[in-house]
């Protein structure tokens, strides 16, 4: 009898926070995360998912130096790209998820890349700049068996949560007629194409800018 119980209490099994101490969190339940475009909102969405005991900011990637400088000084662990193929190659092993927060224009490629690698995305809105693109996405997100989820925060927010629950419940009786307003834009809207050729800057990659082939 002394014997099996001095057996069994070698084989206790000691809660990993206790291994770890308080507030540890085990590497397979943490989110690497990688970020491609990185200024602007893009720093929202970094600091956002960084605020998350469970996500770790593992790389960061952005055409443009100027608009990546905050970040790279916030997050000096991440490994900086200027070309996401790049990123996606060297840290295919390390990244678990990407935030997509670039120009609009490059939302579905670059989305399209980290999924066919297995890579979990949110991706800024718009999602894409065509419905060929969103089924693609939609396909491939299928395929991959991939989490995915578009920054559309104003039809994210509680109050929009509460309303879809008041409809569904039946809380506020038959809706037959929904009548909407917005204040939008909000901002200038129409720039008018310049008079004048402007040079690009020496920090901005021009070529990766446009669309990567």
């Amino acid at each position: 009898m002394k014997n099996t119980a001095m057996a069994a209490t070698a084989f206790t099994i000691v809660p990993r926070f206790v291994l770890g101490g308080k507030g540890f969190i085990a590497p397979s339940d943490t989110l690497y995360v990688a970020a491609v475009g990185v200024g602007g909102k893009g720093v929202e969405d970094v600091n956002k998912t960084a605020r998350s005991p469970h996500a770790r900011m593992a790389a960061l990637c952005d055409v443009d130096e100027r608009m990546a400088s905050k970040p790279k000084v916030n997050f000096p662990e991440a490994k900086f790209y200027r070309d996401f193929r790049q990123m996606l190659d060297k840290e295919d092993k390390g990244i678990d998820a990407v935030i997509v927060t670039t120009p609009d224009h490059t939302h579905a490629v670059v989305a399209l890349a980290a999924m066919e690698r297995g890579k979990h995305v949110y991706v800024q809105k718009p999602l894409t700049h065509s419905v060929y693109e969103s089924r693609v996405l939609t396909k491939l997100a299928d395929k991959y068996q991939v989490a995915t989820s578009m920054g559309n925060q104003g039809s994210s927010g509680e109050g929009v949560n509460l309303i879809t629950e008041w409809l569904a419940n039946g809380e506020i009786g038959e809706v037959t007629k929904v009548e909407a307003f917005t204040n939008r834009p909000i901002w200038p809207q129409g720039l008018n194409t310049p008079e004048e050729s402007q040079a690009v800057p020496d920090n901005l990659d021009w070529d990766l800018f446009i669309v990567p082939s």
